[in-house]
């Protein structure tokens, strides 16, 4: 029995390894690619936000409704839609023929991807418990942030030497190796035969955050003296108010309030909404810089972040340990400053160029702290949630991270000045660099390590221990 456990345990770790590693990838690919679409297709830097944000509203939005089908109808499932949805909408994508239509595809991707993540997490968490699922997460933490080496690097190739369009359809290779995981696994699905899913609740949260996004791209061009912006906010809100008040109310809500009453998993959504937000806003803008600013090409701009992605694989895996071991409030505090360090760093970076003393140093400083914190949030998120609702509490935190980095790309002219050149690139630092500042000094005040000796019994939803 040890042997064929052991076994299963392996083969959920490469599925959800793989199955993340498809979203992981096509984020990487997309900040690289975005000179080259806007030049292709137009739009400058709205469009460039909006190939991003439709991406992250639905992502961001449905990602809950995917948290509560997953625990509903089983992990397996919601997996093969979003595989087979990601690959369909990655093939339109690369035929996209207007910024219009990508733009739609993008979307379309978006609530693909929204299956992926937290059904992923999910299967972790129901196969493997204590010191034994940190190190699991660690594993699947360094081998999903591999893309970050891959996506940049095919993904540039491909622009500089073919289209940006073949760098999206590099997402086929690994939906097709997933799937093939999954049929020759034989994996069976639990499901409850009451579960229901709160469509007007993923209605509401949609069309809420689609308007009060789409005020804070445009207000830079139509200016706040414009219906269209005070208007599309203003209902943005108030539906989005009207969903969160909707999820006290309705039978099965798509985000159970009652989670955030566990304290590590709200301060920890908390921390995730500033280091997140922070790590978007950067990945964009230091990937865009050096290809419109520093004039480097896309093979060169995708690889600056090497070094992030190296450190990454190398130690999360081992920090995840330590997190189970210690607790994660240590790594979780300096993890993010360690990062806030790395981007002011970025300050160095001048008219004339140079990537080895100007922006080496800070990728070298990111890496490390973002090693030290990927792992040890994860892990401090859903170590106090029990098994049953592992799928929903993981994809709220992931609603939390793409939301917040949403919000920091719809900023994103706002925060530059309305120019990504010297000056934005610097502005942009200094804000990357306070958020995660936040996010540090958060953890140190929030996050508690668990009691070692806590049974399983008592983690929400969880009536006997695992």
């Amino acid at each position: 029995m040890g042997d064929r456990s052991t076994t299963t345990q392996r083969s959920v770790l490469w599925i959800a390894v793989l199955a993340s590693f498809v979203a992981f990838l096509d984020g990487t690919i997309v900040n690289v690619a975005l000179p080259a679409i806007s030049d292709e297709l137009g739009g400058g830097i709205t469009t460039q936000q909006w190939v991003v944000d439709a991406y992250l509203i639905t992502l961001g939005a449905l990602i809950l409704v995917a948290g509560s089908v997953s625990d509903a109808y089983g992990r397996v499932l919601v997996l093969r839609i979003g595989l087979i949805g990601f690959g369909i909408a990655s093939i339109a994508i690369a035929a996209a023929p207007t910024a219009e239509f990508l733009i739609v595809a993008r979307g379309l991707q978006g609530a693909a991807g929204a299956f992926l993540v937290p059904s992923s997490l999910a299967l972790i968490t129901s196969n493997f418990s204590g010191a034994a699922q940190s190190r699991a997460i660690g594993i699947w933490t360094a081998m999903t942030t591999s893309a970050m080496i891959v996506g940049p690097l095919i993904g540039g190739v491909l622009v500089d030497t073919a289209s940006w369009r073949w760098a999206f359809l590099i997402n086929v290779l690994p939906i097709g190796a997933t799937l093939a995981l999954l049929a020759r696994g034989g994996f069976r699905d639990t499901r409850h035969e009451d579960a229901s899913i709160d469509w007007l609740g993923a209605a509401l949260c949609t069309l809420g955050l689609g308007g009060m996004v789409y005020a804070l791209i445009e207000q830079p061009n139509l200016g706040w003296s414009s219906p269209a912006i005070w208007a599309s906010l203003l209902v943005g809100a108030v539906l989005f108010v009207a969903f969160l008040l909707r999820q006290r109310v309705v039978r099965h809500p798509i985000l159970p309030l009652d989670l955030f009453r566990v304290r590590n998993f709200w301060t920890g959504n908390v921390a995730t909404a500033f280091i997140y937000g922070a790590i978007a806003l950067n990945g964009l803008v230091v990937v865009v810089y050096l290809q419109e600013g520093a004039g480097l090409p896309a093979t060169l701009a995708g690889l600056a972040s090497l070094p992030v992605t190296i450190l990454m694989i190398v130690f999360s895996s081992r920090v995840g340990a330590l997190s189970g071991r210690w607790g994660p409030r240590f790594f979780m505090t300096v993890g993010p400053l360690t990062m806030g360090i790395g981007a002011l760093l970025l300050l160095t970076v001048r008219a004339d160029f140079s990537y080895w003393w100007q922006v080496l140093p800070s990728m070298i400083v990111m890496g490390i702290g973002l090693a030290l914190t990927v792992a040890p949030l994860t892990s401090a998120i859903l170590g106090d949630i029990g098994p049953e609702r592992s799928g929903i509490a993981s994809a709220v935190n992931n609603a939390v991270a793409r939301v917040a980095g949403l919000i920091a790309i719809a900023l994103l002219a706002t925060i530059v000045g309305g120019a990504l050149d010297l000056e934005g690139f610097h502005r942009a630092a200094i804000v990357t660099a306070a958020l995660m500042i936040a996010g540090g000094i958060t953890s140190f005040l929030g996050i508690r390590n668990p009691e070692r000796s806590a049974p399983a019994a008592q983690r929400i939803g969880s009536d006997a221990p695992e």
